[in-house]
């Protein structure tokens, strides 16, 4: 029977004279019988004990060497530390790279912003010498001189390229051209009005009239004015509507016997009143209601309300005993109301002021 409560001794050997005794003891026992030698030798060969020869171990099997673990854990604690190096490496070369991307596109988005605010000042600026530009021309009778429905639409289309540098560039551009094309018409008709190339009475007429912004020539009018083929050889002279800055006088009409300064003061009235009917079409529109939408007998009217003086039926005598009865204009004398009519007209005529800007901006 087993008893759980029991602690396992430990056996010990034997030193001093008495181990020896029993050895001796144990080695006569082991040549009296050979079976039990073996084992005998077997239980002593572990390990030497103290006093015996070194060499009786020396026939025993050496052991084979073990590899420090402690070693082990540092060379992978090192290749764990240099793998974890490199992927920081790695990692933070990403990050440097990214964030130089990022800046370098930051960068291109402040140079844009930068070039938009440039040329959105740079149009500001060209719009601002365009409408001192146009302010020139306040007063002047010919209200088509300065064409503000054209720059109110470069007003609108700077506003739809408002996030494009390039095309506000290109507006900026057109706003410039505009304001160069005013400043040419305004010079070339401050020369116009000082200077006489026909050396005629119908140009001195028509610079004083318009401030030197209509031309006059004396040409073929005929030819040039009758639109209709019809062949009207009575024809003094004309304004055609697409181009109302001119007018036309018939050099053979000129040349008549009985033509005089006043008969071609008169004829520059009418014809200059052409300019302003198709110069101002809006005023004209609501002007020619009474005149029945005859623009012909409105100008012959013109003539006869604001030059001093004027008929349309004349007695030109060319010598003492020698004149010429000549009508000029199409026979129809107007009446006060249509007098009054004219003059109203007359007084909405002109270049108005107007701010520029597009609708989006307002």
């Amino acid at each position: 029977m087993t008893d759980l409560n029991a602690e396992p001794a430990e056996a010990t050997r034997p030193t001093g004279p008495a181990a020896d005794d029993e050895a001796a003891a144990a080695a006569a026992q082991a040549a009296e019988s050979p079976e039990a030698a073996p084992e005998a030798a077997f239980e002593a060969a572990p390990e030497a004990l103290p006093g015996e020869d070194p060499e009786a171990t020396e026939d025993a099997p050496a052991s084979r060497p073990r590899r420090s673990r402690g070693m082990i854990v540092v060379i992978c604690v090192l290749a764990v530390a240099l793998l974890a190096a490199i992927a920081g490496g790695v990692w933070y070369y990403l990050q440097l790279q990214d964030a130089e991307d990022r800046i370098d596109e930051q960068q291109q988005q402040i140079d844009e912003q930068r070039d938009l605010i440039e040329q959105k000042e740079t149009f500001g600026a060209a719009m601002d010498g365009l409408v001192e530009s146009a302010a020139k021309f306040d007063g002047v009778l010919m209200a088509s001189v300065v064409p503000w429905e054209d720059y109110h639409r470069l007003a609108v289309q700077s506003w739809v390229h408002r996030w494009d540098a390039a095309a506000m560039a290109d507006d900026t551009e057109a706003v410039e051209r505009a304001a160069a094309e005013l400043e040419s018409r305004w010079s070339a008709a401050q020369t116009q009005a000082t200077t006489n190339t026909t050396g005629s009475t119908y140009e001195s007429v028509i610079d004083r009239l318009s401030g030197g912004f209509v031309e006059s020539k004396i040409e073929g009018a005929v030819q040039l004015c009758d639109a209709d083929g019809g062949g009207d050889r009575d024809l003094l002279g004309c304004v055609i509507s697409d181009d109302p800055y001119l007018v036309h006088f018939d050099s053979a009409a000129n040349a008549l016997p009985y033509m005089t300064d006043e008969l071609r003061t008169g004829i520059a009235y009418h014809e200059f009143a052409h300019v302003l009917q198709f110069t101002n079409p809006v005023a004209t529109a609501d002007a020619l209601e009474a005149f029945d939408g005859d623009n012909e007998v409105m100008a012959d009217c013109f003539a006869l309300t604001y030059l001093d003086g004027w008929k349309l039926d004349h007695r030109i005598w060319t010598s003492d005993y020698e004149y010429w009865d000549v009508n000029i204009g199409y026979g129809k004398t107007c009446t006060g109301p249509q007098q009054q009519a004219v003059r109203d007209w007359y007084g909405r005529l002109g270049v108005e002021l107007k701010p520029i800007s597009s609708g989006a901006l307002t």
